[in-house]
This record gives C-alpha cells, structure tokens and sequence, in this order.
C-alpha cells in the first residue's frame, strides 16, 4: 500500500471548513487590539462576578505595559508569569508581549527548587505572582537574576463587596507580606504607568513570544520557545474548525494558563476570536459544574481526569447542558469507555452534542487535530487542523509507512514552536526538515493513520513497557481496565524484572461502592486474561483510592513508576 501524508483533509470531509487561512500577521496583543476595536463593549472575561470588557482589557494592558517599560523592560527581556487564571495574570500576558517581551509561564505551585530553575533558565529579569506564593519566591530569589518581584492579590481584582467577602473567608488563611518586603505592590505597580513612554514595541508574527515548560524528548524540563504566530494561527484553526462560535460565546476557562491548552485554546483562541472567558482561578469539580451551569457555557475543554470528576458529582442532577456547543478533552489519552460514559452523561443532561477528543503537543502550542463535529470513528483523535500536516514515519525516520502501519506520529504546520530554548541538540532532534521542505515535530508519540486520513493514538513511546521481547503499549491495557463496570479509572507501568527486563503491573481506582479485596482483585484478573495476550497479562493489580495527578490533572504515572522502584529497593 502507498504511504500518505495528509494535507488538512478537511474540506474533503467538513465542507465548511477552510484548508488554508490566511493569517494574522501582529503579534498577540494586536490580534486582541483588533477584536477590541469591533466589539470595544463586549465581554472578554468574566472573574468572581465581575466582567470586563473588551474596551477595559486593552486599556488596562496598556497601563501594565507602561509601567513594565517604567521598570525598564526592553525588547526580548524574560518576564515570569507565576499565577492561576486570573484578570491579573491575563493584563500581564498581553502586557509584556505589547513591550516586546516574552512571557515565561510557569506554576504558581511549583515547588521552590523548581521556581528558582524557572527562572534561572527563562534569565527572567521581573516575574509576577499572588501574595499566597511570595514565601518561595522571596527563599530563592537571590539565587537569580530577578531585580523586580511585582505581587498581586486575588483582592487586586475582585468588586468591593467581593472583597470583603474574600477577606473574611480565604483571604484570611494568607500570610500577609512583611511590611519591608522588597516588592512592588499592584497598586505601586499600575502607579507606574504614568511615567511610561513609548511603551509599544513592534514585533514581528515569528518573533519569540511565550515560554512554556514541558518534558522535551530526554524528560528534563525543557523551555519550549513560541512565537506570535504560533499562538495567533492557533487561534484561527480551532474556530475554523469549530465553525458553530460566534462572537460572545462563553469558554469555561479552567484549565491554567502557564499550560499550552489552557493559554493557548481556553484564552488566546477566545479572546483573539472575540469570544468570553469564565475565568476559573482554581480547579474544583463543584465550582467548575456550578461555573459551568450558572454561566451557560458554550465551550468546555479539559483533561480526562477532569471529566472523570465531573461524572461523580451529584450536583450536576437535573442540570441542563444544552447550551454547550463544543466539549473538547486533550492532554492526555481519553479512554474509549470514558468517552461513552462522557457522552452518555451530555446526552443525559439535554446536551445534543458528544465530546471530541483532540491531540497536540506544546511543541505546537497544543492541540493541531480534532475530531469533526458530525464524523466520529472510535478511538480517533481526529483530523489535522487547516495547514497542519500529520504523517506516521518508521520512529526517528523520514520514512513514511502505510495506512494502519503504527509508527511515530510527526507534525509540521504555522504552530510548530521555534525551539527549545539553550538546547540546540534537542531541538535538532525534536524539528526535523524533510524534502518537502516543512519542518516536522517528532512527537515520540505512536500512532497509525486510516485511509480517510483520521489519525489515532497509540501510546507515547516512552511509556513503552518492554516485557520479554513483547512491546506492550500501557494505554491500550488501560482502555480495556477502563471498560470493566467495577473500574472508574486506571493507570498501567512497567516495573523492573530480572528475567522479563519489565513486568507489567496495574493501579485501579475502583467505582464508588466496590470494595478494594482480593475478591475483587480476582474478577479483575479473571477479565484480563479474556482480554489481554499472556505476555502483556499484569502480574499484579493494586488498588488506589485516588490517583497521584500531575500540576495540570494527567495521570502521574511516573510517581507511580517511582514508588514502585522505591519498594523494590526496600526489598533488597
């Protein structure tokens, strides 16, 4: 069979999606600029019961960007943006890009040792965070190049009665800042902005703009550098391919913004778009289904996990849902079974849509397929997005393979990042130029490809279990685990054998009800062996009341791998 690349099928199959956009060539806070000047009253974000339109979001940006030029940030410095999804975070965002810096995301949870690296990697020069997270910044900030601390408070952005409120309540738990502490208060901060002239820098659509951290091919942390147009072309594929918004529809914005699906699809796409963020400052499954029903959102994106919560919650009885036009689940696999349970659970609640699974790496921002709205094929991930190409090549080749071949799946398109910032070797490794002239992104990620172009998932290489000689992909154990009615959710790893190099072993998180014994175990067992070849058979199950979750909801089946090492060393 003939070996394809698939060249954004998506006219063949969505007529009224474009092949090819033309895109924006500004930078991001342009792109914004320009939505501010068609629609100047209309909602960009909503925030504890307070809005803000589009009119106030580019007024206020631009009194940021004057005082960050006041505190002397020029073209291309660092400036590290350590906060939740809040108005703050966003002025900021647009702020540094309007002066011409490059905002470095990064959690405002992160351990110390992690914030200091952060921002010694990023040679961040200012960095931004709540009045909650100081503690760590102040205990390392003098092992970097920081000279300006600006900190905020949730307060900073809520109406006077929510303030008081918030006082009474949450912010009494805070520690407040020593009176001497060397930072710039908010209120300091946008005094600033009347001494600041000059304040906008010209950039052009390649140039750097955003820093995201994420694993990168070896598994250390890598600073994935992103341009303007990354972002601004991002933007314009997914309304391209979501063909029902319209301006004024509402994103439940919950997933953070240091994330490339959060910052990337929940923010910039809506507010490039002239859409209306719900901003959620921090993840819970009742304020999210109460966020989500009380806005009326149009829009939902999320991780598997947070879908998996949303499932159990009895405060969504009864609650109607029809006013979502598109529920999208990325960042990490969503299981075949979840999915049903997902859409079953829409359908329920008078939803007339089902959830479409996407995929995508930070190296291209985030999401750059999509399942269609009205063609689902089971356990796709869908169709490129306009101008992204997709091929499935013989793993670190340029050899493409047939349909229903699995191989690696590479990525080429406007939101291909520019590189891995101070790692030339890796980013060598990762942007690969084929004879076609496009630079590929080599994901590590396995897949296969059908005839009509849908790609799908296999497994991420590097989960790969290798158990005597057989390659055992864990997503796909996980899957048929996931099915079993006693199961809500589940998580498969490799661990360490003399004989085998890898056994393989499952953590189940069982439904509410089901009691984690050895009778149980043994049902579980018994199904496995009916739907798993020898070789891949666990050796054993375990059961877990939660499972360990990364910063942004993923399954952290690495901590899962480490305890399993630990109590080994133990053993011996």
């Amino acid at each position: 069979m003939e070996a394809i690349t698939v060249k954004t099928p998506w006219k063949a199959h969505l007529g009224d999606v474009p092949m090819h956009l033309d895109y924006f060539q500004g930078t991001m806070f342009e792109a914004v600029e320009a939505i501010a000047r068609k629609y100047p009253d209309g909602v960009a974000f909503d925030f504890m019961g307070r809005s803000t339109t589009y009119r106030e979001l580019v007024r206020e940006t631009e009194t940021c960007a004057k005082a960050l030029k006041t505190l002397g940030i020029r073209e291309g410095d660092k400036v590290t943006i350590a906060m939740p999804n809040c108005p703050q975070a966003i002025y900021m965002f647009y702020a540094v890009n309007l002066v011409g810096g490059i905002a470095s995301m990064i959690h405002p949870l992160s351990a110390e040792k992690e914030i200091e690296f952060y921002l010694k990697d990023s040679g961040a020069v200012a960095a931004i965070t709540l009045d909650q997270f100081y503690g760590k910044f102040a205990a390392i900030r003098e092992n970097t190049g920081i000279s300006n601390l600006i900190i905020t408070s949730i307060q900073d952005a809520l109406s006077p009665a929510m303030k008081v409120g918030y006082a009474l309540t949450e912010g009494r738990k805070i520690p407040k800042l020593p009176e001497d502490a060397p930072v710039i208060r908010w209120r300091e901060f946008r005094a600033l902005h009347k001494c600041g002239h000059n304040f906008r820098i010209r950039r052009k659509a390649n140039d750097p703009a955003v820093i995201l951290y994420s694993g990168g091919t070896t598994g250390t942390s890598k600073g994935i550098v992103l341009t303007n147009l990354n972002f601004n072309a991002l933007g314009q594929q997914v309304i391209a391919a979501n063909p029902m918004f319209r301006p004024g529809d509402k994103m439940l914005s919950a997933m953070p913004i240091f994330h490339g699906f959060g910052l990337g699809v929940c923010i910039h796409t809506m507010l490039s778009q002239g859409g209306r963020c719900i901003l959620v400052p921090r993840f819970t499954p009742k304020s999210y289904a109460k966020d989500l029903v009380k806005n009326r959102c149009n829009f939902i994106a999320g991780v598997p996990t947070l879908y998996e919560a949303l499932l159990r919650l009895n405060d969504m009885d009864g609650a109607d849902l029809s006013c979502l036009k598109g529920v999208f689940s990325g960042g990490d696999s969503l299981s075949v079974e979840l999915k049903k349970k997902l859409d079953k659970f829409l359908y329920d609640h008078k939803a007339t849509i089902q959830v479409r699974e996407g995929y995508g790496t930070t190296e291209t921002v985030t999401a750059c397929c999509l399942t269609p709205a009205h063609m689902y094929k089971e356990g796709s991930i869908g169709l490129p997005f306009p101008d992204t190409y997709i091929k499935i090549v013989k793993p670190g080749t340029d050899e493409e393979l047939p349909y229903g071949e699995q191989g690696e799946i590479v990525l080429a398109g406007p939101t291909v990042m520019k590189e891995y910032m101070g790692h030339p070797e890796e980013t060598a490794q990762t942007l690969r130029t084929h004879s076609d002239g496009l630079t590929w992104v080599y994901t590590g990620d396995l897949g296969t490809m059908d005839n009509q172009g849908f790609i799908y998932f296999k497994g991420r290489a590097k989960r790969m279990i290798v158990t005597s000689g057989y390659n055992v992909y864990p997503a796909q154990l996980e899957n048929i685990l996931d099915a079993h009615k006693l199961v809500q959710m589940s998580c498969v790893i490799g661990v360490p054998d003399s004989y085998k190099m890898q056994k393989v072993k499952a953590f189940v998180k069982l439904v509410p009800g089901v009691k984690p014994n050895e009778e149980t175990k043994q049902i579980l067992m018994e199904y496995c062996r009916k739907h798993i070849a020898k070789y891949a058979m666990p050796y054993d199950i375990a059961f877990k009341e939660d499972m360990p979750k990364t910063l942004v909801g993923k399954v952290a089946y690495r901590v899962l791998e480490e305890e399993e090492l630990n109590a080994l060393k133990v053993k011996r």
